[in-house]
């Protein structure tokens, strides 16, 4: 008999034979540290005892995950065609993450699941598979409906959420992929993100510079002139309290984050480094833009370590923490 409680947190294993088992477990295992609502995962159960000797309790149905969280790990069964041994990644493993991932959406779109939170995944193994997204993000967002240019990748933790406005491509080619529109629209989805899964009724986004020093008028560079200040006027004339640009090296001290909610940033490593300097154990990747919630832990599979017992659940907890706020001021504006 399904329950009539909030529907849980679909999680999907990720690849098995990386540490997504092993810090989901661990999430199960102190769920009340952590403070984490009830979930559901997706993937096979050969994955989780391979890292793992605690009770598993497989439901058919996510909403059934209530019940049975304090008996044992919920899990809904997607079988791998062979078992992953930890540390040595198959074919057969990226097909069971990529079916994990499809019901976990799925789950999420029909209102099963109140948000999908993805586990981590070896792109170099789903390409082998003809995957053809650049990563779960783009996958999530065709499987929603939505174009790839709508959506935006935030990274959060405690004291900092920034967003790229490219993410992975190349260093040389970010100059050719910046545009003005490019820019407004990862603003955009930044500022309705924290206004959506944040409760922030009136964010403040600042926007770094793309060259040192802000370009120094021109002297470094003229993309602050001719492409970013021409966005930032956009959003303000939207109505938005947007800043910058913003020299990148002034804008990630503790007073300098005390003034925005977010950081809208031109490229990769720009968004990461301080982010993963500030919360490395702890930062989220949340996906912007889209009509479900859905989060990750801000790593990957960690092959040389998965079945080692040395895998970090914080992250992965961290993120589930934000799936479930985010899904909850979602209900209450609904």
């Amino acid at each position: 008999m399904a329950s009539n409680s909030t529907p849980p947190i679909a999680i999907s294993l990720g690849d098995p034979a990386g540490i997504g088992p092993e810090i989901v477990a661990k999430c199960w295992d102190h769920r009340g540290a952590f403070g984490l609502p009830p979930f559901v995962v997706i993937g096979d159960p050969r994955a989780l005892s391979a890292v793992w000797d605690g009770p598993i309790a497989t439901v058919d149905d996510p909403r059934d995950a209530d019940a049975a969280f304090d008996v044992g790990l919920p899990l809904i069964v997607v079988p791998a065609t062979g078992a992953d041994v930890p540390g040595q990644p198959t074919v057969a493993g990226a097909h069971a993450a990529l079916d994990a991932l499809e019901m976990a959406v799925g789950l999420a779109r029909s209102g099963t699941a109140s948000a999908v939170v993805t586990g981590p995944v070896s792109k170099e193994q789903l390409y082998s598979i003809g995957f053809t997204h650049p990563g779960q993000t783009e996958f999530v967002a065709e499987r929603c409906g939505v174009s790839a240019s709508n959506v935006a990748m935030m990274l959060a933790g405690p004291s900092l959420r920034t967003v790229p406005v490219t993410t992975h491509v190349a260093l040389g080619q970010v100059q050719g992929l910046l545009t003005q529109g490019l820019i407004e629209a990862r603003g955009r989805a930044a500022l309705r993100g924290l206004q959506r899964n944040f409760g922030i009724a009136q964010p403040r986004l600042a926007v770094a510079a793309f060259n040192p020093h802000a370009g120094e008028g021109g002297a470094m560079g003229r993309e602050e002139i001719e492409i970013i200040e021409p966005a930032i006027a956009a959003l303000r004339a939207e109505g938005w309290h947007v800043t910058g640009p913003h020299s990148a090296d002034a804008m990630f001290h503790a007073s300098a984050r005390a003034q925005y909610d977010a950081a809208l940033c031109m490229y990769h490593d720009q968004a990461l480094i301080p982010l993963k300097t500030l919360h490395f154990e702890e930062g989220v990747n949340i996906t912007l833009g889209l009509p479900i919630v859905r989060t990750a832990p801000d790593h990957g599979t960690a092959f040389d370590i998965a079945g080692q017992d040395r895998a970090d659940p914080r992250a992965m907890a961290a993120a589930i923490r934000v799936a479930a706020s985010a899904a909850a001021y979602r209900a209450s504006c609904a």
